[in-house]
């Protein structure tokens, strides 16, 4: 079967995803009369270069928060849950009832993921700014979604950061998903939802695996330019 690539690259489908976003905070702002906070937060690895120039348009900060599916041990392909680096877990019931497990095994690949998830945000952190997400509208971003699960188990340790709201964003998704995801946070914004899909990547032309010392850069010069901008504000205040 032939897909037909919606979106050149990463970049490009956060360009065109940054362009939505910014017009519902505007209108929101107008229809309100408040102004939201937005924090950008991606899902590494393939989540950051979508949500760089999210950041830079809606001129905020750009952070991370890092979930791991749970993979079967035999078949590692096979995702049945989903948890983040501070130990919230989703687990695809439906996935576990089609294989015999036992606690220990279930609680071995659990680990797994849960160390998995926190060596690469120990990684990242450093060039993660430091940001205060309550009563913040925080814009969780990946390069599409197939199943799911890490969004969703993201939002969920997302929501207890007492935030005003938490929206999930990609450029792509099955359409089938929008109703179970609706449950995990507050708004959601996918700009294509195509009735064919079996894999992300079908939908981009170019859809190179993200390196975690690229995603290292996209990080460090969005902290960069945040700080910059903020130093330029500062210094046009003191100048008026």
């Amino acid at each position: 079967m032939l897909y037909t690539p919606l979106f050149e690259n990463r970049t490009q489908a956060g360009e065109e995803l940054a362009r939505v976003i910014h017009n519902v905070l505007l209108k929101q702002t107008i229809d309100s009369g408040i102004k939201p906070v937005p924090i950008v937060y991606a899902l590494p690895r393939g989540g950051i270069p979508v949500a760089a120039p999210i950041a830079r348009l809606l001129d905020c900060p750009l952070t991370i928060v890092v979930a791991k599916k749970i993979s079967h041990p035999d078949n590692p392909e096979l995702a049945i849950g989903a948890v983040t680096s501070s130990g919230d877990v989703l687990w695809n019931e439906p996935k576990l009832c089609r294989w015999k497990y036992t606690s220990p095994w279930r609680e071995a690949a659990l680990n797994q993921a849960i160390n998995q998830a926190q060596a690469l945000e120990a990684y990242f952190s450093s060039a993660c700014p430091p940001v205060n997400p309550e009563g913040a509208t925080l814009i969780l971003v990946d390069d599409g979604i197939a199943t799911g699960m890490t969004m969703a188990v993201a939002a969920m340790a997302m929501k207890k950061l007492s935030p005003a709201a938490v929206w999930l964003c990609t450029p792509v998704a099955p359409p089938n998903l929008q109703p179970w995801l609706q449950q995990w946070c507050d708004r959601i914004i996918f700009l294509e939802t195509p009735e064919l899909f079996r894999s992300v990547s079908n939908f981009y032309a170019e859809f190179p695996q993200v390196e975690t010392e690229e995603a290292l850069v996209y990080l460090q010069e969005a902290r960069d330019w945040e700080g910059d901008e903020e130093a330029g504000r500062r210094e046009q205040g003191e100048e008026n």
